[in-house]
């Protein structure tokens, strides 16, 4: 009987040998990566931050210059000018130059003082519906404030009826990067990783010594996991690279087990290294390899839970997100490095990933034909 990974030893040396052989395909597997991880983690931030304010202030008192301070101590406004009129004010957020608008009517301190409600207008763009959420909530919660404070100051009372005490878990600053950075790696190794593997048996057919392979005394399993075994190495220092930058320069540290990430990050890229390498046995060219690696990895971005949460999707986006092994590796990644769970928590992510592995590795060995088309 002959073994069925006939050929590993032999096409593991060749594989070797043609990657270091190559220091551009190393390039490109480690430099890119880099920089989409450094530059990820800094672009996808939803804390907004001084956005550009006009103030329309027809008051012109002490208290509405303090009621804009208050304002712009959020660290969510910045005064970007002043209009003197409220067609000026519409003017100005037309042309982009501010994002906010703040009218403050004649009378408001005279209201106030009276006992009466005043009236302020804040006017937000909504082109971005990320900053204008972010404008409303905070402009709400700062006259929200200022309301009690006027109610405590005119009943007397020295506090509030009702106090919440919110205590945020896992992510007390609510820091945007502890939620992003961890997802930017599952997809950037999906990027690295599918790709390599996607061109290796396409590159060896256009070069010709495709044909070598087929009459060599190899088995398919060899031949697969000969290709698949020295990205896995690279693959995995990869990653190790980028969880090392994510604890460095990003400040995300890793809460739990860090040997139980490092089973789910060799489970993961073993799954993505097979996936290109099924790419690779079906394309003709490295074009059709590139543009079938896209339809994958497209999807990965936007319904894996990467940015939007799934359970607001809808059912069909929600069902092609099931199918997705970044799905899968994120949720896991996340739990352990912010909730600091372990694997036994998670333990469901764990076989899916390796069922998705073991059946994408097999599909390739068997869609391999010893024969040349």
């Amino acid at each position: 009987m002959k073994p069925p990974f006939r050929g590993f030893n032999a096409i593991l040396y060749k594989e070797f040998l043609v990657v270091l052989r190559d220091p551009l395909t190393l390039f490109f597997m480690f430099f890119p990566p880099l920089i989409e991880m450094i530059a990820f983690g800094y672009a996808l931030d939803n804390d907004v931050k001084h956005m550009s304010t006009v103030v329309l202030d027809e008051d012109r008192t002490v208290e509405s210059r303090q009621l804009v301070e208050q304002f712009v101590n959020t660290q969510t406004f910045r005064v970007a000018g002043e209009a003197q009129s409220l067609s000026e004010l519409s003017t100005f957020m037309r042309q982009g130059k501010a994002l906010v608008g703040l009218q403050i009517p004649p009378g408001v301190t005279r209201e106030l003082n009276a006992g009466r409600t005043a009236h302020l207008q804040v006017l937000i763009d909504g082109s971005s519906s990320t900053t204008a959420l972010q404008a409303l909530n905070t402009a709400l919660g700062v006259t929200l404030r200022q309301s009690v404070l006027t109610l405590l100051a005119q009943t007397g009372r020295k506090t509030v009826p009702i106090e919440i005490r919110p205590q945020v878990l896992y992510n007390p600053a609510m820091r945007s990067p502890n939620f992003f950075v961890p997802g930017v790696i599952g997809i950037v190794l999906q990027i690295a990783t599918t790709f390599a593997t996607a061109m290796s048996l396409v590159r060896e057919r256009e070069r010709g010594t495709l044909e070598q392979l087929m009459v060599s005394p190899l088995s398919r399993w060899g031949l697969m996991l000969g290709k698949l075994t020295p990205y896995l190495i690279i693959g995995m220092l990869m990653a190790i690279s980028l969880f090392a930058i994510m604890q460095w320069l990003f400040h995300v540290p890793i809460a739990g087990d860090f040997t139980g990430l490092m089973l789910a990050t060799l489970l993961y890229v073993f799954c993505l290294l097979s996936l290109g390498l099924l790419i690779s046995t079906r394309a003709q060219n490295q074009i059709q390899a590139l543009q079938m690696t896209m339809v994958f990895i497209l999807p990965s971005v936007f319904f894996s839970g990467f940015i939007f949460p799934r359970e607001t999707m809808p059912w069909i986006f929600y069902s092609i997100g099931s199918v997705l092994p970044a799905t899968y590796y994120i949720e896991l990644e996340r739990a352990i490095v912010l909730r600091g769970a372990n694997l036994a928590d998670f333990w469901v992510n764990i076989v899916v990933l390796a069922s998705m592995g073991v059946g994408l590795f097999s599909l390739c060995a068997l869609q391999f034909k010893q024969k040349i088309a």
